[in-house]
């Protein structure tokens, strides 16, 4: 797969990021992809409790909190056969940076939009973390992990933005994804450094 023709991410990860951040430290990437997986179900329960009307959203965001509930407990499962504990909660600084690009105001509608585009681009920037760590990681069982879970991204990221161009009556969805992608070009570009699957 290839992030610049699928994901349209404008700045790729070092996969050195694996070598000289990753491998020393699995218990913490664990921990951290455990409470991505936890924050994923938990935003889609959001919008479903924003959007109960949206009646084909609602029946996929129950899906994709199920899912996501799963590759929880899948990494959890992993945490504990390796003889760790599930850390305490991090700070996802990256996806906070942007969860500041999300309209605020400008009615229902482009609120609806840019959160499902803020969704699309963190399962986009996961996905592409997932095939970095699957390709590069020293460690079979994660790197056949990291493969299935970068398929599972790769469609919630599709989901994502079909659901915006679904219920975008008035808004450039293209333009306002273009904006979104050029934003977390420069967003990213501070991460990369630490033990966390956006780090």
């Amino acid at each position: 797969m290839s992030e610049k023709t699928i994901l349209k991410l404008q700045l790729p990860t070092d996969p050195l990021w694996v070598k000289n951040v990753v491998e020393s430290n699995i218990e913490e990437i664990l921990t951290d992809h455990a409470f991505c997986e936890q924050k994923a179900a938990s935003n889609a329960i959001t919008l479903i409790v924003q959007n109960p009307n949206l009646s084909d959203m609602v029946q996929a965001m129950a899906l994709l909190v199920q899912e996501e509930m799963d590759h929880f407990k899948r990494v959890h499962d992993i945490i504990l056969q390796r003889g760790f504990t599930l850390g305490r909660e991090r700070k996802d600084n990256y996806v906070n940076e942007l969860a500041k690009f999300i309209i605020k105001g400008g009615g229902r509608e482009a609120q609806l939009v840019d959160r499902l585009l803020f969704s699309a681009m963190i399962e986009a920037r996961s996905c592409e973390r997932f095939k970095v760590l699957s390709d590069n990681i020293n460690d079979d069982e994660l790197s056949v992990f990291y493969h299935e879970l970068m398929v599972s991204e790769a469609s919630h990221y599709t989901m994502f933005l079909k659901f915006a161009k679904q219920y975008a009556d008035t808004i450039d969805v293209d333009k306002r994804w273009n904006e979104f992608l050029a934003h977390e070009a420069t967003v990213i570009q501070n991460y990369g450094k630490s033990e966390t699957i956006h780090g």
